[in-house]
């Protein structure tokens, strides 16, 4: 299918204020995620000048910016990755990342999140995971900014070189619309960052990391010691003559790294067949509900050995897979076959302090490539009631306690 550059459509999150821009159709998406003090609009220059057939183009103001400055709190990264992971959980499509300075933290987590649906991330002017960690004294000034064009104007001269005179107007314009306690908490965002950027990303997908040769504030040396050592094998670039918004400074150049990036993962997912078990694998790995969901069929049923009934219901069966996930102390699939449409996947993990719980999982999908059904063995017995029992502790506000076994 064909991007088609001219329609563009506005869409809403249903019972939120999430209202996201369509631009083209495909079966891919690329959804960009913007920075500090910016809005979606900041990467209007970059999408004209993508071409990548069979993708579509999405942008969003995250709360606070742009046009959801009447958005209530809190602004912070979990916010943030719950909002424009509900905006890839309404596309139900695989898609593609790009995220700039600030949005780098939000596309990340929300990558992890999803993995299995997550193609790639683009990480532009990257800050680390795990912050900045400014001073106080340095930290306050940005905190300070909120309202102050002039002040705004003059930090991004200061840390970008080509940035257009019309779009320095724009940008100033916009961040001054930011309320001045959104933008302190946005500061503590960026500074502060994630506890989960002190480890290995647990997004395992493609990564493509770029910045402007000249910017002050994301330093090759910054991203090479914070960024990249996270990533398993990611791609890099400099754009030379370009700073800290590269993606306004230098639109064309940007848009063609990504869509070499984006063209290479076509051609690898052509080339490679997709491994039946992978969105499975992938959700143990990131831990979370999101992950779960986007492999599961809205009727799905859990049966296991660790499990007195079945569960039933996609909520229920993604809370109980995400709870099962963190138990775990170290799992490994060791084998996987696939016979129709069932995957029989054998693992082997660790538990309570290092007990050893080895398993077979039988994943069954349906007619639309969702799983349908799963069963789950555990042994030996000993550590399949005492997980069933644990399990049961975690989940008794979420989960009827009547699915698990009760430890005497």
């Amino acid at each position: 299918m064909t991007q088609t550059a001219g329609l563009t459509r506005t869409e809403r999150v249903a019972d939120t204020d999430i209202r996201f821009r369509r631009r083209g159709t495909g079966d891919t998406a690329l959804v960009f995620v913007h920075g500090f003090l910016d809005d979606q609009y900041v990467w209007d220059g970059v999408i004209d000048a993508l071409t990548v057939p069979g993708v579509e183009y999405l942008q969003l103001d995250l709360a606070g910016s742009g046009d959801r400055t009447e958005s209530g709190g809190p602004f912070d990264l979990t916010r943030f990755a719950n909002d424009v992971g509900a905006v890839v959980e309404a596309l139900d499509k695989p898609f593609v990342l790009v995220g700039q300075s600030m949005g780098t933290l939000v596309a990340e987590l929300v990558a992890a999140g999803h993995s299995s649906r997550a193609l790639g991330l683009v990480l532009l002017s990257p800050v680390p995971l795990a912050g900045v960690g400014l001073p106080v004294e340095a930290a306050e000034q940005f905190r300070s900014l909120g309202g102050d064009a002039d002040s705004q104007r003059a930090v991004r001269r200061q840390l970008s070189v080509a940035l257009p005179e019309a779009e320095l107007d724009r940008l100033v314009v916009t961040g001054t619309r930011i309320p001045k306690t959104v933008v302190r908490d946005l500061v503590g965002c960026w500074n502060d960052g994630d506890p989960r950027g002190q480890t290995p990303s647990e997004y395992q997908g493609p990564v493509l990391v770029g910045r402007g040769a000249a910017d002050g504030f994301v330093t090759d040396a910054l991203v090479k010691a914070h960024v990249l050592p996270r990533f398993r094998t990611p791609e890099s670039f400099a754009i030379p003559g370009a700073g800290h918004w590269a993606h306004v400074e230098a639109p064309a150049e940007v848009a063609a790294r990504i869509e070499a990036f984006v063209t290479g993962l076509s051609t690898a997912a052509d080339s490679t067949p997709q491994a039946p078990g992978r969105g499975w694998r992938d959700a143990f790995a990131s831990k979370t509900d999101a992950a779960f969901a986007a492999a599961f069929a809205e009727d799905i049923v859990l049966e296991a050995s660790v499990l007195a009934i079945p569960v039933h219901g996609r909520d229920q069966v993604k809370a109980t897979m995400s709870a099962a996930s963190r138990i775990y102390e170290s799992l490994e699939f060791v084998q996987e076959t696939t016979e129709g449409p069932r995957t029989y996947l054998e693992w082997e993990a660790t538990a309570f302090g290092g007990h050893e719980i080895f398993g077979v999982t039988v994943l069954t999908k349906d007619d639309a490539d969702r799983i349908a059904h799963v069963a789950i063995h555990h042994r030996p017995l000993e550590a399949a009631l005492r997980f069933s029992a644990e399990l049961g502790e975690r989940l008794a506000e979420t989960v009827d306690p009547g699915h698990f076994y009760h430890a005497h």
